[in-house]
């Protein structure tokens, strides 16, 4: 097999990220570097997954001779929830499953922190191997977050469990939709606006369209992208300080996302919803000027993407929404605003001031 691209060097352990062409092949090989002794393997997927890629999957893993289950989940956001997750722990308690089991996460963030989670909880934790097939799992998928959802928020059930590896295949971006490339293109923007300017302007001004991308931009893109991820995640695994600038955007995207409902909206459009608002924000407490990046998200609305809150949104349901995200304490609202592009700081804001923004952006009480 061939050389990782990357190596995760996390406090918990260490593990291999492969980024390349045709490295579902190639699944067999991961299995046997990262988890030798494996058992058996358990396969979770969901049904828009397993209908491209399970045949292809199923046989690489019999030509490499592991026997297997395989568990399909609905698609989208709803199995994030507590009946999905009671549904695939019941599936592995029938099919036997061990401390040396191996579960595999063959999807995208939905199905890799569902997976993940149930791997970290089974008999108190066994190894499983990320295997993402969207471009927003590039950062879900390296971390060790997993988790679901609650009715009252967003990832509020979970755990930190390091994955043995991540496989990630770039050809199989050729079956995302647009809305499903723009919401794994926005972390990588947030990449950049956390950690790196150039590799920001890069996107913005050199950045091929999608249709015109190579599959090396591609995988340089997405290697390089891992790389912020991975190198704040070595420096903070379980979130205790900077690792919480991987958030930027993400306490009022979070809340839109519940606000409108999970799945209305994509996660990355919430994003970058979340993304706009820190930025405005912060320009008013006198940090990094709203001007300097207007041209950033000029180029995002050409991409396609919402920049404003959805009309269906309230004042009331964003704000109780967002003291319920984990970054907050003490009912104070926590963001990740920027000092500059590339200078994050985490920091509490009064909800008089985050009013102040909603009412400027003309979303009703």
């Amino acid at each position: 097999m061939q050389p990782p691209s990357l190596t995760v060097k996390a406090f918990s352990h260490h593990y291999p990220v492969w980024v390349g062409s045709g490295l579902l092949a190639q699944i067999g090989d991961a299995i046997r570097e990262t988890s030798p002794g494996a058992s058996s393997v358990m396969v979770i997927t969901d049904e828009n997954v397993n209908r491209y890629y399970g045949d292809d999957v199923k046989e690489h893993l019999e030509r490499s001779g592991y026997s297997f289950k395989t568990i399909v989940v609905p698609a989208g956001e709803s199995s994030k929830s507590i009946s999905s997750y009671e549904q695939v722990l019941t599936a592995m308690l029938q099919a036997g499953l061990d401390r040396k089991s191996l579960v595999i996460a063959l999807g995208g963030g939905v199905v890799g922190d569902l997976a993940g989670f149930a791997a970290a909880t089974y008999m108190r934790g066994i190894p499983f191997l990320q295997v993402p097939t969207t471009l927003l799992a590039h950062d879900s998928s390296v971390g060790g977050k997993t988790g679901i959802n609650h009715p009252l928020g967003k990832n509020m059930i979970g755990a930190f469990h390091a994955p043995a590896g991540v496989l990630f295949d770039s050809d199989v971006f050729n079956t995302l939709t647009d809305a499903e490339w723009r919401s794994g293109f926005a972390e990588v923007i947030k990449h950049g606006f956390i950690r790196d300017p150039e590799f920001l302007s890069s996107l913005v001004n050199e950045f091929p369209k999608r249709e015109n991308l190579t599959g090396s931009q591609v995988n340089q893109m997405l290697e390089y992208s891992i790389s912020i991820k991975a190198s704040i995640v070595e420096e903070d695994e379980r979130e205790q300080g900077i690792r919480a600038y991987l958030n930027f955007g993400h306490t009022l995207g979070h809340a839109v996302e519940g606000n409108v409902g999970y799945g209305e909206v994509t996660h990355g459009e919430a994003v970058v919803i979340g993304m706009r608002f820190a930025i405005l924000l912060g320009d008013k407490l006198g940090m990094q000027p709203a001007d300097e990046t207007a041209h950033i998200f000029d180029f995002l609305d050409n991409q396609g993407y919402q920049l404003s809150i959805p009309d269906t949104c309230t004042q009331s349901e964003l704000l109780k929404l967002m003291r319920r995200d984990k970054k907050s304490t003490s009912q104070k609202l926590n963001f990740v605003l920027l000092n500059r592009i590339g200078d994050p700081e985490l920091r509490e804001v009064d909800e008089e001031t985050v009013c102040q923004i909603l009412d400027e952006e003309g979303v009703r009480k």
